[in-house]
């Protein structure tokens, strides 16, 4: 499988989320998967790059032409692949994959994030979003993501859009396991 990884870019973050990033990766080399991310050195995208490419797997970076200028982007890719702005990176980057995994990150993985489920909302794609919740990273989103339903923002049925898991095997274990979204999706995205 090709599984696209967002997370944080930041090298600052705590070392726990480093570290989960980083088993992320090892665990994708070790069952034979290709990573895909934004082709960032630092922070969770590096952490995760540069533990699989160790164990020997492959990694597809997916970067817009301005973070080339700018010297972000990581070297050590198997594939590198620049585009002309951010979303056109987005694109390659879900038209590209099999499956997803949101890492704990800031505002550009939440975006990235949240275009990724209201693209499968609407039927537009149809393959597994998994939420790594590392240390409980995410657990007030996902709260904030019922309260929509509860207060018919979302329907119920829009919860199943994603699946969430506490350990990086639980989150590779459910791209590979974790059915294609059915198109008659579509009928459900009006309330």
């Amino acid at each position: 499988m090709k599984i696209t990884v967002y997370g944080a870019s930041s090298g600052q973050v705590p070392q726990k989320y480093k570290d989960a990033a980083a088993e992320l990766g090892r665990v994708m080399a070790r069952r034979g998967h290709t990573l895909i991310n934004g082709a960032g050195r630092t922070g969770l995208m590096g952490a995760t790059c540069d533990a699989l490419l160790a164990e020997g797997g492959e990694a597809i970076g997916i970067i817009p032409q301005f973070m080339i200028e700018q010297n972000w982007q990581h070297t050590g890719m198997t594939e590198l692949i620049v585009t002309p702005d951010m979303h056109q990176r987005k694109e390659k980057m879900a038209e590209m994959n099999d499956a997803c995994i949101a890492c704990p990150g800031g505002v550009g993985t939440f975006e990235e994030l949240f275009e990724i489920i209201t693209w499968k909302q609407l039927g537009l794609y149809l393959k597994p979003i998994v939420i790594l919740n590392t240390d409980g990273y995410f657990t007030a989103l996902l709260d904030q993501l019922q309260r929509c339903v509860d207060e018919q923002f979302m329907r119920p049925q829009h919860l199943a859009c994603w699946c969430v898991a506490t350990t990086p095997e639980e989150a590779i274990r459910l791209c590979e396991t974790t059915p294609l979204w059915d198109t008659n999706v579509r009928r459900f995205a009006a309330l």
